[in-house]
């Protein structure tokens, strides 16, 4: 596995011209040490669960409670009916009064808080916790992860993300898009948290059964973070994280780049998968010329030789014609 590379300062000068192009992850040693959040929780345990609470609402919020057999793995049980944790909406409070009684027990049971949406769940933490000015969109997507010692199996997010550790220690272990052919990815259909997840044990591979992974840890990328530290995971990355400590937390920051109205990629490659993938070979053939005409090879140039008026999806398309589009797009899945 090869290091994240580390810098200790970061502009928003420099991200947006230097890392975000590159399209390659980067931690950032310390660049949020001095939030509140993150001095609570180098004070203490009971520190930081104090700081949080603070904040709740009281409204139930998404928890995975699991049996000390798991080993802190969230996944699927044997036969791939379910999961091996049970998801129940829990007030925060209770989930942290849950982490700190449980936080000396070997082996400890497995709590995993998921995407907690902070400007609605914990209104008043995002103003005191803020990232340098300009360095994510402002209107980012900002949400806590918390829980015990828990390893969440790789997985992508259609995100651009930086992530701050706040509590505990995180390993992240990363891998580029193209990695997806070895990392045997898991049923679409039945997920732990709506994201499919890489099949692979990564504490103990089944080489025989997942022969290609030793190809993605060749490719694989590594950071420990500690309380304050930031790691940039770029978009459609891979991403397996795994809390060291009893009482982890994490904030992050999501943020994309389409225009919104435009739909979202992944129905379209649900749709492709089911409308496509079952055709002849020489026909998925003819429509991967046509894929990588349109969309990922010439693009809007595609279109450079008709009269700009007459360009339609070709061409800079207005949001009213993106909406008729759309329109026009559920009808014709609605009639399939």
């Amino acid at each position: 596995m090869i290091p994240i590379p580390e810098t200790d300062a970061l502009t928003p000068e420099t991200f947006r011209d230097e890392v975000l192009p590159r399209d390659l992850p980067v931690v950032v040693r310390g660049l949020v040490r001095d939030w509140p959040v993150v001095r609570a929780a180098r004070t203490s345990d009971e520190a930081f669960c104090e700081y949080i609470r603070q904040f709740d609402r009281g409204y139930g919020v998404d928890t995975f409670y699991g049996a000390p057999s798991i080993g802190g793995r969230i996944f699927y049980n044997d036969d791939l009916s379910g999961l091996n944790a049970r998801m129940e909406q829990s007030p925060l409070s209770t989930a942290l009064d849950y982490l700190l009684e449980h936080r000396n027990d070997d082996p400890a049971p497995t709590l995993a808080i998921q995407s907690v949406v902070i400007s609605r769940y914990l209104p008043g933490l995002e103003t005191e916790n803020r990232l340098v000015a300009g360095l994510v969109p402002d209107d980012s997507d900002q949400r806590l992860w918390l829980g015990s010692r828990a390893t969440i199996a790789a997985h992508f997010d259609s995100s651009e993300n930086i992530a701050c550790c706040v509590a505990g220690r995180r390993r992240f272990t990363l891998f580029p898009p193209e990695q997806v052919t070895n990392l045997y990815i898991g049923p679409f259909e039945l997920t732990p948290a709506g994201a499919t997840i890489s099949m692979v044990d990564f504490d103990n591979p089944d080489y025989e059964a997942h022969p290609r992974f030793r190809e993605a840890v060749q490719a694989a990328m590594v950071a420990d973070l500690e309380p304050g530290d930031v790691v940039y995971v770029p978009y459609l990355w891979w991403h397996h994280v795994r809390s060291l400590h009893s009482i982890n937390g994490l904030i992050n920051f999501w943020w994309s780049h389409p225009e919104k109205g435009r739909g979202d990629p992944r129905n379209a490659l649900l749709h492709a998968m089911m409308s496509i993938g079952s055709l002849p070979p020489s026909h998925r053939k003819a429509w991967r010329s046509m894929f990588d005409h349109y969309v990922f090879g010439a693009g809007k140039a595609a279109g450079s030789h008709l009269p700009e008026a007459k360009r339609g999806i070709l061409g800079d398309m207005k949001p009213d014609a993106v909406s008729k589009l759309r329109t026009a797009l559920a009808r014709a899945l609605s009639r399939s």
